[in-house]
């Protein structure tokens, strides 16, 4: 994953090379330029989000920045940098781009208690993410593992989908427990209430307090669909 710099990957013009045609949303891959060398980014704008029953209008761009935000204040660096800009289609996330070893089988490394994974399932937990897809886990190059496409997270109603259910019920490590209490800590100093309604903010800390008086990871609601669909 090249990072460009700073300044130019918040204010460098965005030219668009092409389209994830997959995505559900607009998801343009675009290139910001930094001297003679081209960095890659994801490009998603508002005005490119379907509407969608459960979630806010225009709101998913902001909850990609969100998920970023809670990522870096948990030092676990599972969402690559994440900023809400304008493009050439009007606001939205800039995401960098994560170039991903193909030689690895991510669901046979989904399905393992690989330290890595377990930070990616305690990150959904804490988020509400609704769609955790094998797609949307990237190992890349350099042995990191980063997750991806999290628009669809921090509703304040539980909805947890997810292909990593395998530490269900399994408790919480001492260090655990220091990553969420140090997150409760830190919450109020990050720019995460800027993408959040105030439901949602106020459910994020509850879900953390939550899971830090559990001490376990969550199963399955009998109430909602576990994994997403399609899971890839």
């Amino acid at each position: 994953m090249k990072n460009a710099d700073p300044d130019q990957f918040s204010i460098g013009e965005l030219t668009v090379v092409g389209r994830l045609v997959d995505a559900s949303n607009a998801t343009l891959l675009c290139e910001i330029q930094e001297g003679e060398n081209p960095v890659s980014v994801i490009y998603k704008p508002i005005a490119g989000e379907r509407v969608l029953w459960d979630f806010p209008d225009g709101e998913l761009a902001k909850r990609e920045v969100a998920a970023f935000q809670v990522s870096e204040a948990l030092g676990y660096k599972i969402v690559p940098e994440t900023i809400l800009r304008d493009g050439p289609y009007g606001l939205g996330s800039v995401q960098r781009w994560v170039d991903v070893d193909e030689s690895i089988d991510v669901l046979s490394l989904a399905s393992t208690d690989d330290l890595r994974i377990r930070k990616m399932a305690l990150f959904d937990v804490i988020i509400n993410n609704t769609d955790r897809k094998y797609g949307h886990i990237l190992p890349d190059l350099e042995g990191a593992i980063f997750g991806c496409d999290h628009g669809v997270a921090f509703h304040h109603e539980d909805k947890l989908r997810t292909v990593l259910w395998q530490f269900a019920g399994e408790s919480l490590t001492d260090q655990e427990q220091a990553d969420l209490s140090a997150l409760m800590d830190n919450l109020e100093d990050v720019s995460i209430r800027e993408y959040l309604s105030d439901k949602d903010f106020e459910a994020l800390h509850m879900r953390i307090d939550r899971l830090a008086q559990e001490g376990t990871f969550p199963f399955p609601s009998e109430d909602w669909p576990a994994v997403p669909w399609p899971p890839f």
